[in-house]
């Protein structure tokens, strides 16, 4: 059998997308901030055990983004004490569900908390795949995933670990020291 020859080659597809990545020091740890032009779409929390992303050495380097300057400007903003809420368009990738869960979680103002039950009922939906679908943003302290807390008030799991979830909700005010 003879091998086949590529169709033709397109004239025009897809655009692909510039994307760039920084890392940005932080009191919480190193974060590594991924965006295209247009929109932050990856926000990673310091990794246990020092291992690198997957994708890093491709991004690192490239040109600086208008989305990735503003991300990284608002980020020291907030950790500096300076701003509550971020503006810089975001693009998580994820299921419906998730960018419902992801849309009330972005809603979450400054300094205070809401249940996953809440966010369940507001869905119709439970508490534990609003939880997952929380577990799952790719873009957390923008999307304050920090600020979900368990009904009883408990802080519950969060990607960076409960001592930054923590320290988060302090800088925050949401939890008192």
């Amino acid at each position: 059998m003879e091998p086949q020859q590529p169709g033709p080659v397109a004239e025009s597809g897809p655009k692909a997308a510039r994307i760039s990545a920084r890392k940005l020091r932080t009191p919480v740890g190193v974060l590594l901030v991924a965006a295209s032009d247009d929109a932050v779409l990856y926000l990673e929390l310091p990794r246990r055990g020092g291992a690198e992303s997957p994708f890093e050495s491709w991004l690192i380097g490239r040109a600086e983004t208008p989305a990735l300057s503003a991300a990284l400007t608002q980020l020291r903003e907030y950790f500096a004490g300076k701003r509550c809420d971020f503006d810089v368009p975001v693009y998580p990738s994820g299921t419906a569900f998730q960018k419902r869960v992801w849309h009330l979680v972005a809603a979450i103002p400054y300094g205070q908390t809401v249940s996953y039950g809440s966010i369940a009922e507001q869905l119709g939906s439970s508490p534990r795949a609003v939880g997952a679908a929380v577990g799952a943003n790719p873009i957390p302290i923008i999307i304050p995933c920090h600020r979900v807390i368990g009904a009883d008030s408990s802080l519950t799991g969060y990607g960076g670990g409960l001592r930054m979830k923590i320290w988060l909700l302090r800088h925050e005010g949401a939890l008192l020291a």
